[in-house]
């Protein structure tokens, strides 16, 4: 499975994230005391269920042969934190009605739409 490290040191909030063999940095924005320098927590995790939404509507209609042209994922956190809700807006290109509607569908069904719909446990511990 994947595996991911954070390290923040003394500059405020800026935190450098290691995932994937990829190097990403991560910051809150200046208003919350933060550089700017990277996406805020929850930009990734937008970013994460953005990414995994174009990747799999594509895949999917690659092996259906479909004439996909492209595929664009609007995403917006909603809502209070505790009716927090993640708005996706779909704009998709080359295709029919019908073929737009099935990869509707199979958006509800991603990996990461899956995990955030269901929960995830998380276990921390002390090293």
């Amino acid at each position: 499975m994947a595996h991911g490290t954070a390290h923040i040191g003394e500059t405020a909030w800026r935190t450098e994230i290691m995932v994937g063999g990829h190097a990403i940095t991560a910051d809150e924005p200046e208003a919350l005391g933060g550089q700017g320098a990277g996406p805020a927590p929850y930009d990734l995790l937008l970013a994460s269920l953005g990414a995994c939404t174009a990747i799999t509507l594509k895949m999917y209609a690659a092996r259906k042969a479909w004439p996909l042209v492209s595929v664009d994922v609007d995403l917006r956190l909603k809502g209070s934190k505790e009716e927090m809700r993640i708005e996706r807006k779909l704009s998709i290109v080359g295709l029919d009605e019908e073929q737009k509607a099935r990869l509707a569908d199979i958006a509800e069904r991603t990996p990461v739409t899956l995990t955030l719909k269901s929960g995830l446990g998380i276990e921390t511990e002390l090293v």
